[in-house]
């Protein structure tokens, strides 16, 4: 049992690491030369639209509810949107800018 909730706090650690899209926009640099590019321009926009796109997921608490299997489902929520919002600003960062993908973004 203390091993699965352990895991559990893991999880939520891991999940609660990702950086929004639009912040990540914001940091990225406005000298470099894909920056003006179309394509960053799209995927700029669409980071600012991101998190009101974003579908929202069971909560934690209402996943504690439902027992052991509505927790699990819960987190598996906040998983899968944590590595989508992460692929979406891994894309944006090969659009906008010519330096390496920053260990956040790294697989």
């Amino acid at each position: 049992m203390k091993a699965k909730l352990l895991a559990a706090m893991t999880m939520l650690a891991v999940v609660g690491c990702t950086t929004q899209p639009a912040e990540h926009a914001a940091k990225l640099s406005t000298q470099d030369p894909k920056w003006r590019s179309p394509e960053c321009a799209r995927a700029r926009q669409a980071a600012s639209n991101y998190e009101a796109g974003e579908k929202k997921t069971m909560s934690i608490s209402a996943g504690l509810l439902l027992g052991p299997y509505g927790l699990g489902i819960a987190m598996a929520g906040k998983q899968h949107q944590a590595k989508m919002r992460k692929q979406f600003a891994r894309d944006m960062h090969s659009k906008c800018s010519s330096q390496p993908l920053p260990a956040s973004l790294a697989r």
